[in-house]
């Protein structure tokens, strides 16, 4: 029994310990005290239901306790009354009855937002922001983050600490902000999600090419903000990118764990749900633009582009040219050396390799890609294509040069050498 409810307890709080520490801040307005509450909540549980046995809503004894706990604390460092005053009828304390569910879904989903929200402000370093969240929302421990990206435990630490400081030095609210705020910060909010997506999706570094955590994190964070923010488009657009991009991810390595290529994969082996909530994610995208009058930004440009993958049932039936006109509109509004490469990937196959060439070729001199090895990786591929297998050779090898996964740079020389 005791096994089972310890399990319980780890499990539980993993899925409800970003809703804990939202509803706690709510009360003491203090990220890093309201973590310390739902650790002394988590605490509280590993103690008690191993003798009384799991609760029958296991998530709402640990909010009640732990809102229970920040009341206490409230009353301690100030009186009763004065608290009272500040935050009128919010702590009455038949608002957090431990017997019925301490929130209702409403006032849980609105402090989530307004956690998210905090913890990505931008305030705090791009660093801080990923460190904070994955710590915060994800329910990662420092060891798994700073194993995540390959930073030593104390960095990952430290950057949380400093995070918390920074907001609480900073004086940040605990609110979504109105108006042009609102839309500066969401954009810091989408900006960790996807780029947390992005590490566990291909990993820069290390022995493995997929952290799938990381991306089972970001998006079921992207899926919370889409049901919280329903009227935003680029929470949609980022919605369907992750869906229709986590479809593919049974297909991406062999039973080696070594990288499998578009062109290569199994599409039979591609998440059907998946592909279904990322290609409805991405109507409700262009609907709310549409009602909005916005419109599509870049995450929902990257997500139909993604789309055109996903509809294919072969790689050769792919509509590059439908491809390629959306990578001259996502060019047009985010231009990168990034974008103009996969542009030039999308011309290739619509237009033939060596069109793709003429544009690769002008990206050479681009310091931004002067270590990025997917540059080589590309125009390798593309010589190939146009039966210059000794040039491709030397660049396949150069990009195995500048990888840092190791996974990735065991495909590069492989197909170096073949």
């Amino acid at each position: 029994m005791a096994v089972t409810a310890v399990s319980a307890v780890e499990t539980v709080f993993r899925i409800e310990s970003a809703r804990i520490i939202a509803g706690v801040t709510r009360i003491v307005r203090d990220v890093g005290i309201a973590e310390e509450l739902a650790q002394d909540a988590l605490v509280a549980a590993l103690e008690q239901w191993p003798e009384s046995g799991v609760p029958d809503n296991p998530g709402a004894w640990l909010m009640a306790t732990a809102k229970h706990r920040a009341i206490d604390l409230v009353r301690r460092r100030e009186t009763y009354a004065r608290k009272l005053a500040e935050m009128g009828r919010e702590l009455d304390e038949g608002a957090y009855d431990p017997e019925p569910d301490p929130a209702g879904p409403d006032h849980i989903d609105d402090d989530l937002l307004r956690l998210i929200f905090t913890s990505c402000h931008p305030v705090l370093s791009t660093d801080a922001r990923i460190a904070l969240t994955l710590r915060l929302l994800g329910g990662l421990t420092t060891d798994e983050i700073a194993r995540a990206f390959l930073t030593s435990e104390p960095t990952v630490a430290q950057r949380i600490v400093r995070a918390k400081r920074t907001l609480g030095r900073a004086g940040v609210p605990f609110e979504v902000p109105d108006g042009p705020e609102r839309a500066a910060r969401l954009g810091s909010v989408l900006e960790v999600i996807y780029l947390v997506f992005n590490e566990g999706y291909a990993a820069t570094a290390g022995d493995d090419w997929l952290r799938p955590a990381l991306c089972e994190d970001a998006l079921r964070q992207a899926r919370v903000l889409a049901g919280l923010m329903p009227q935003e488009p680029e929470v949609h657009g980022l919605a369907a990118l992750l869906e229709l991009q986590a479809s593919r991810t049974a297909a991406r390595t062999g039973p080696d764990g070594a990288p499998v290529l578009l062109a290569d994969q199994n599409r039979a082996r591609w998440d059907r749900l998946l592909i279904r909530r990322g290609l409805t994610a991405l109507i409700r995208s262009s609907e709310t633009a549409g009602e909005t009058g916005q419109a599509l930004g870049p995450y929902a440009l990257q997500a139909a582009i993604v789309a055109c993958h996903a509809r294919a049932v072969r790689y050769e039936d792919t509509d590059w040219a439908a491809i390629a006109a959306l990578y001259d509109r996502l060019a047009v509004l985010t231009p990168s050396p990034v974008v103009e490469l996969n542009r030039a990937v999308a011309v290739s196959m619509a237009e033939g390799p060596a069109a793709g060439l003429v544009l690769v070729d002008a990206l050479a001199a681009d310091p931004a890609l002067k270590d990025y090895h997917l540059l080589p990786s590309v125009r390798g591929d593309l010589l190939v294509r146009m039966g210059r297998t000794d040039e491709a050779r030397a660049e396949f090898v150069r990009a195995a040069e500048l990888t840092r996964n190791e996974r990735e740079r065991a495909m590069l020389l492989d197909r170096a050498g073949r």
